[in-house]
């Protein structure tokens, strides 16, 4: 029984998976979808009520009967290298590929349709909200009042994007950016604009979820940081404990959205509060790892390597 693993040829975290994998003595087949057609063939059979499907990668045969797991990591665009690229081949080689995959009984980090569906910011928020987790004030909006009024009531609000950083340059969007009642909002006519209470902290916590396994680390904050992701504050990263009550909303999430992987942010408060800040479904581990020695990537392998049959639409 095979992993897969769908990601980009340069990926980091994804080889200190593979690292723990050949550990274990796990069989694995790295693609990239970008490498389809070309490097990579694929062949699926539906005949006399039955299905069966190959991929080649690099003279690695995978057949789909015997298909362990599949981590959907950073895979590029399907046929994104192909001779003669096109949106047509793109999509024809992604219906041939996923569709193969769909049709095997196999366990998925993550599922593509729930990891779609859990990108969505808005919905994040509301699940966020039903787990238990302590989520900031929050208004999404292109009603230029609107967006004044909730300023005016909470002064301290930050602005951010709600589908993070569109690709290509120029960029497009601001960072994160804390804004006050004199602000211009004409502008939020235009688009939508996601504006959030802004929480004073003194950490910031990223939470690990692999399965049941949680792996949580803290980064004193400066004062008066607005995002976490940019600038040094002098400190590194802390492995932590996962408070009860976290655990359980986390446990919760998951259990909603179906995601097997997730990486939570939080803004720790003076009061030890932890307020939610986003889900992220795919989100990178390997720096945390690297910095906390917490066994992130050996938690990854080891829910890769279970033969444990996928629960029905995951």
């Amino acid at each position: 029984m095979t992993v897969l693993i769908l990601t980009a040829e340069q990926d980091v975290t994804a080889d200190m998976v593979v690292a723990r994998l050949h550990e274990q003595g796990v069989p694995m087949v790295r693609l990239d979808p970008a490498d389809l057609p070309g490097k990579a063939v694929l062949s699926a059979d539906y005949a006399h009520g039955d299905f069966d499907g190959y991929l080649s990668v690099n003279g690695h045969v995978l057949s789909m009967g015997g298909l362990r797991s599949v981590w959907v990591r950073r895979p590029g665009e399907p046929a994104a290298h192909a001779a003669e690229p096109s949106p047509w081949l793109t999509a024809e080689t992604k219906q041939a590929l996923f569709g193969m995959l769909y049709s095997a009984s196999t366990r998925w980090m993550n599922h593509p349709r729930r990891a779609e569906q859990a990108r969505h910011k808005p919905w994040q928020l509301r699940v966020a909200h039903s787990s238990g987790f302590a989520v900031p004030p929050t208004v999404i909006t292109t009603a230029p009042r609107v967006a004044q009024q909730f300023v005016e009531e909470y002064r301290q609000v930050v602005v951010k994007s709600a589908s993070g950083p569109p690709p290509g340059e120029p960029p497009v969007a601001l960072p994160t950016t804390l804004i006050g009642p004199d602000a211009d909002f004409s502008g939020v006519a235009a688009g939508p604009a996601l504006l959030q209470q802004y929480i004073p902290k003194r950490a910031d916590i990223r939470l690990t979820c692999i399965g049941n396994q949680l792996f949580a680390a803290r980064k004193v904050a400066e004062a008066g940081q607005v995002d976490g992701r940019f600038g040094e504050t002098g400190h590194g990263w802390e492995p932590i404990p996962v408070p009860g009550r976290i655990s359980r909303s986390v446990q919760e999430y998951t259990a909603f959205t179906g995601l097997a992987y997730a990486a939570f942010d939080f803004a720790e408060d003076e009061d030890d509060v932890w307020w939610f800040l986003e889900g992220n479904q795919g989100g990178q581990f390997g720096f945390i790892e690297l910095e906390t020695g917490q066994p992130i990537s050996e938690a990854v392998a080891l829910w890769l390597s279970q033969r444990r049959p996928a629960a029905k639409g995951h």
